[in-house]
């Protein structure tokens, strides 16, 4: 049995940055071809479209703002119609989230959050549900493991991403009547990604980074490519019978 379909595509939002990017292409690596969006990162998403298009595939990008339903919709309809079906979905976006105490936190700014984060996943899964009936597809979500294990100031990353993982959760029991599976893949700190926005502006600095390579059982960081390996597999027909899962990968933090 394949990975994946030979015809539909792959809908990846969140393509422009570094995990979305590594798993377009670890997607188009095996065979599939990809529909990604952007928010502001332009440059991203063609960056990632000419590398899909250098391992052999066809890619359409387009421009998303995920809190609006509607340009959601249209975008994955569209894939849906230019690739002939979308057999996976994967919500790998994440606004860049200011790290502070939740005593610090303007409510403002978790409310933008939430609606960026876990209403923009939702409307995708919204938008993707029709498809993915159609092909007996696959949705998976990029959380975190703050959601098992609370790292003080995540509240920005944890309680928008532990939303999702109840989304998941329902799509897995609501939807496995119809041939879908979904999935949440836990990522740690990792080298890429927000990785450079959060050095840049001071939330990480030297001490939390060697803090939280001690907090890992693996002592280290980890990398996108490493993460778009669980992620791919969990897309694939290799995890036909894996669903309501979340994979912590994130170097044995979560313990």
């Amino acid at each position: 049995m394949p990975d994946f379909p030979s015809s539909g595509c792959a809908v990846v939002i969140g393509g422009s940055g570094g995990i979305g990017r590594a798993i377009a292409l670890q997607l188009a690596e095996r065979g599939c071809d990809i529909a990604l969006n952007y928010f502001s990162n332009v440059g991203g998403a063609e960056e990632t479209a000419t590398r899909v298009r250098r391992a052999g595939r066809e890619v359409h990008v387009g421009q998303v703002d995920l809190r609006d339903e509607a340009l959601v919709k249209q975008f994955v309809d569209e894939a849906g119609q230019h690739f002939g079906g979308v057999h996976t979905a994967i919500y790998a976006a994440g606004p860049y989230i200011p790290m502070r105490f939740v005593s610090q936190q303007p409510a403002a700014t978790f409310r933008e959050v939430m609606e960026h984060d876990a209403f923009g996943c939702y409307q995708l899964v919204q938008a993707a549900l029709p498809h993915l009936r159609t092909t007996k597809g696959s949705f998976t979500a990029i959380v975190t493991p703050a959601i098992r294990r609370y790292a003080t100031k995540d509240i920005l990353s944890a309680a928008p991403k532990a939303a999702i993982e109840q989304i998941v959760k329902a799509i897995a029991a609501e939807e496995g009547r119809f041939g879908v599976r979904a999935n949440a893949v836990g990522v740690g700190v990792i080298t890429d990604g927000l990785y450079h926005a959060l050095v840049e502006r001071g939330d990480f600095d030297e001490r939390f980074l060697e803090a939280s390579r001690q907090a890992k059982a693996l002592k280290r960081l980890g990398t996108a490519e490493e993460v778009a390996e669980g992620v791919v597999f969990l897309a694939s027909a290799r995890a036909r019978w894996i669903t309501g899962q979340t994979l912590m990968i994130d170097g044995g933090y979560a313990l």
